[in-house]
């Protein structure tokens, strides 16, 4: 028996095919199920069952659609009201696909219906454990993506369900949680990359601490996540349509510029430094990396029209595959070529890129604005001083409170300073994109000032 990852690192989450001879089971894939489907192919395998933890909220499910392409059974926990056929599966259940036996344990805490599935042998022996948005490694899922009113109520449920995966499950059982390796779905980051029952005995919050002890801190210590999530939950319940990885419709020069000056999404994958140097007025870069997909899902006002500026064909069919991830699906074009051929008749904007030495420098001389789009909880552990904190995803309806004049903006890595760059980019203002690592700050004035609230 066989458990293979298939890794999303963008979102933070894990998708797994568990093969035995020439079956195979699939936990939680995600929509571009292609991936799946050259894995079981790779290993000689048919899928027989999809099975899922749970509605998932940050990403669109590629369950549905893998079960019925490949004929499997396709198993939900029972009490989620979806619009389609599945198997509803609840505490106590076994999926019995030969020589992959699963048993179904009821876990709620992430979602009030969330399951965990239990790999067994043949022989009856525990191999691992699939625990979706339960125990993670160091941490657990968070508990809040439901609303307030029930926020309380599912983090004693969280503990608990913890507690029970460690209180049945021999030592030795490797963990295979679909969240936690970057996702927001975690409470809080997770350690590691991989773990057993025995380990998370004594590094797991739910394991180590009392439960009131466990339910204020992972409440208290809860960040803001993505606006997207809201609509993951609806897909998932809906049904998601199949997947289209097809490249959007090619623009034109001058199309691409009406569409600027008509206030629509243009987005520019290029690499941050690359939009700094050179870009088109009024575009708005997201560079193409892990953490592109999550920034501009949370900043994209949903159903609005979506253009994509690349270097080329792989740049935009990788795009269109994050995005469609989290059901952004109707791109409204792209537009690909050297940026200097897509101007059409106007100049490009640029703006200046540097560290926090030069920030250091820059405070000392002359009077300059330092904006940190960093959340709140970042902020409040330590800042520059005198810096003006607005969080990215806040920053379009926060556009007012910014001076003109320089303004230098930062984040913790670079990649969040330089979607606020591109958004605060304009001719009565002078840009600086601070591209550095927070860490890197602390010579600058009034590091780790105490917030002011």
């Amino acid at each position: 028996m066989d458990v293979s990852i298939i890794e999303t690192s963008s979102l933070g989450d894990r998708s797994y095919l568990i093969s035995a001879g020439t079956v195979g089971v699939v936990v939680d894939p995600q929509r571009d199920i292609d991936r799946v489907l050259t894995l079981a192919q790779d290993r000689g395998v048919r899928i027989t069952h999809v099975l899922e933890t749970h509605i998932h909220n940050d990403y669109v499910t590629g369950g549905l659609e893998l079960s019925r392409t490949v004929g499997a059974e396709y198993a939900v926990p029972t009490g989620d009201d979806v619009g389609y056929q599945r198997r509803a599966v609840g505490d106590g259940d076994v999926i019995d696909a030969g020589p992959i036996q699963l048993q179904v344990m009821h876990t709620p805490g992430h979602t009030h219906h969330h399951v965990s599935y239990v790999l067994r042998e043949t022989t009856g022996g525990i191999r691992g454990v699939f625990t979706g948005g339960s125990m993670l490694f160091g941490t657990t899922g968070r508990t809040d993506l439901l609303g307030k009113a029930h926020t309380r109520e599912l983090t004693h449920a969280q503990y608990h369900s913890v507690r029970r995966l460690a209180d049945e499950l021999p030592a030795d059982t490797k963990i295979y949680p679909t969240h936690g390796f970057g996702s927001f779905c975690a409470a809080t980051p997770a350690a590691g990359d991989s773990s057993t029952v025995g380990e998370q005995r004594t590094t797991n919050p739910a394991l180590t601490q009392d439960e009131q002890s466990y339910v204020d801190e992972l409440i208290a210590g809860l960040s803001e996540y993505p606006a997207y999530y809201a609509h993951m939950g609806v897909i998932n319940t809906k049904g998601p349509a199949p997947v289209d990885l097809s490249l959007p419709k090619l623009v034109d020069p001058d199309e691409l510029r009406r569409r600027i000056a008509a206030g629509e999404w243009v987005v520019d994958l290029r690499e941050r430094t690359a939009f700094a140097a050179g870009h088109l007025g009024g575009t708005l870069g997201f560079e193409l990396s892990d953490s592109f997909v999550t920034y501009l899902g949370w900043l994209y006002q949903w159903g609005a029209p979506l253009t994509l500026i690349g270097e080329n064909e792989d740049q935009v069919a990788d795009a269109r595959r994050e995005l469609v991830r989290i059901g952004i699906d109707d791109l409204t074009g792209a537009a690909i070529g050297e940026i200097h051929t897509l101007v059409a008749g106007t100049e490009l904007r640029s703006y200046r890129v540097a560290d926090f030495p030069a920030l250091t420098e820059a405070l000392h001389e002359k009077d300059i604005t330092v904006l940190d789009v960093r959340q709140r909880n970042e902020y409040d552990s330590s800042h520059i001083g005198g810096a003006i904190n607005i969080p990215l995803h806040e920053l379009l309806g926060r556009m007012s409170e910014l001076p003109t004049g320089e303004v230098w903006v930062h984040c913790a890595s670079g990649y969040r300073a330089s979607v606020a760059a591109s958004m605060i980019d304009r001719p009565d203002r002078t840009t600086v994109l601070i591209n550095d690592d927070y860490e890197n700050s602390k010579g600058t004035r009034g590091i780790g000032v105490p917030a002011q609230r």
